[in-house]
């Protein structure tokens, strides 16, 4: 490591993408958290990593991870003020219309053994959209401070260094912000797994799609709890029980003939849909939904547009 970061400091590119290629999907998934969006935590890492190139005779020996770690969340929190977005109440995702997805199959790249330091950087609990949703709700220093602490397990004076706070204002920080997600995450935070979707969301899924693809509304609304919710973002509709949802599903059908596949997403169980219209010849990308399962039903649908089809590993059109 020495010798590499003494390379870099040379002016040796190659040695400085082997020190930060390690380290990129990580402080993605950091600065998403942070930002709530995919796109945006995208740019800000290549912020961070064009400041880190020309900061690099700065860096004085330490922990080159965290140092990482400090560039990247003062970007995002510099992205944040420039933003000048407000808290939003939460009471839908309709209210975070800054809000997208995150695959699974790139969370994977940095999923590591149990007993790593950064196991939580991936878990369940704290990369489901109601969790990253509800960071959204808090000042951005507070969001910093609990997410350094609760989510990527720092201590007390460490995230007090980076963010250039005393301990006591990081920890006042850190209660205030606990405080908040207390009151606004679902009781059962606590029950989620840190895997990936269980095989009997995976079914629910399955069937869903069955259901969807085919227009069969009937069983659709068996799959779905009575106060199921959908929202669009960045549409800020909020549409809720089944009157709702088959309302939406009627326009779904006059649209065209659909394809869906299932994905994974925030460590949710999700499905992507492509739509052929009428005198189409192919089946186009159209949309992304996340699905809350609750007691075996689909209690929240989350739809995304396709614009992260490629990140998810999925083509653009489907032949038909």
């Amino acid at each position: 490591m020495t010798d590499t970061i003494a390379a870099a400091k040379a002016g040796d590119e190659t040695a400085f993408a082997a020190l930060t290629g390690r380290h990129r999907r990580e402080l993605h998934v950091h600065c998403y958290r942070m930002l709530g969006s995919f796109d945006e935590a995208e740019d800000v890492v290549q912020e961070t990593l064009l400041n880190a190139w020309r900061g690099l005779d700065t860096f004085d020996g330490g922990n080159f991870r965290a140092w990482l770690y400090r560039i990247a969340t003062n970007a995002c929190l510099d992205a944040i003020r420039k933003s000048e977005r407000r808290l939003p109440s939460l009471r839908s995702f309709a209210e975070v219309p800054w809000i997208q997805p995150y695959p699974d199959r790139l969370l994977d790249e940095i999923a590591p053994p149990e007993a790593e330091p950064d196991a939580l950087a991936v878990a369940r609990e704290t990369i489901e959209l109601a969790f990253l949703a509800a960071l959204q709700l808090l000042p951005p220093q507070q969001r910093a401070v609990l997410i350094l602490r609760d989510v990527l397990g720092w201590r007390a004076a460490e995230t007090a260094t980076l963010l250039g706070l005393s301990v006591p204002a990081a920890n006042s920080a850190l209660q205030r912000g606990r405080a908040t997600l207390r009151e606004r995450l679902p009781q059962q935070r606590g029950e989620w797994s840190a895997a990936a979707p269980s095989d009997e969301e995976r079914a629910l899924v399955r069937r869903l799609i069955e259901a969807h693809d085919s227009g069969d509304f009937g069983t659709l609304g068996s799959l779905v709890r009575d106060d199921v919710r959908v929202t669009m973002p960045p549409e800020p509709q909020c549409y809720i029980g089944l009157e709702h949802l088959a309302r939406l599903g009627g326009i779904a059908e006059e649209m065209g003939e659909w394809r869906s596949v299932a994905v994974d997403a925030n460590r949710m169980p999700a499905f992507a849909s492509y739509l052929r219209r009428p005198g189409d010849t192919v089946f186009r990308a159209f949309k992304l939904d996340l699905v809350r399962v609750v007691e075996g039903k689909a209690a929240e649908f989350t739809t995304f547009d396709s614009h992260l089809f490629p990140a998810f590993g999925l083509d653009a059109i489907l032949e038909g």
